[in-house]
């Protein structure tokens, strides 16, 4: 039997679980996921782009742009965060798996944690002033930082399951 060459590797594998983490972001123009597996390839925690837990969805905005108080920017806690917060165990010596490259402030928490590698897909805000600010703690740190060279894209598609249905009758 011909061994299959299409497999996932670890980091996609991980980059795919981090955006399937995105979908539950309510985020209307940005949804970010985030997984931090250990050194044996086990998840640990993941996360994503939200309100604080209390802090209704509807009721908080998720403006880009106006004021201040306004907009997303002042409530919504990122997908990393989210995923050190989460955990239930330590996560010194792991890796996180984020789809966007992370902001200096989420950079800060993942230094403080012990985060020892990062791989990303997008780097879109590369040029920012807080990206920069972020690789350049980051580096300093030591934290390993690697651009996933794959993207990962998933295809999710509700609709009803007609194994359910008849298991039901």
């Amino acid at each position: 039997m011909d061994e299959r060459k299409d497999v996932l590797s670890w980091d996609e594998y991980f980059m795919g679980l981090a955006h399937l983490s995105a979908l539950r972001s309510k985020d209307p123009n940005t949804q970010v996921g985030a997984a931090i597996v250990d050194e044996n390839h086990r998840v640990v925690s993941v996360g994503y782009n939200g309100m604080p837990k209390g802090c209704d969805d509807k009721v908080f905005p998720w403006a880009r742009e106006g004021k201040l108080l306004d907009t997303k920017y002042a409530f919504v806690v990122h997908a990393e965060l989210n995923a050190i917060l989460n955990s239930k165990w330590p996560v010194a010596g792991c890796t996180l798996y984020v789809s966007l490259f992370p902001c200096n402030e989420c950079a800060k928490a993942i230094i403080q944690s012990g985060i020892r590698r990062i791989v990303y897909e997008s780097d879109k805000y590369a040029d920012s002033e807080t990206t920069r600010a972020s690789k350049q703690m980051l580096k300093a740190a030591g934290v390993e930082l690697k651009q996933l060279d794959t993207k990962i894209i998933l295809s999710v598609t509700k609709e009803p399951n007609p194994e359910y249905n008849e298991k039901k009758a």
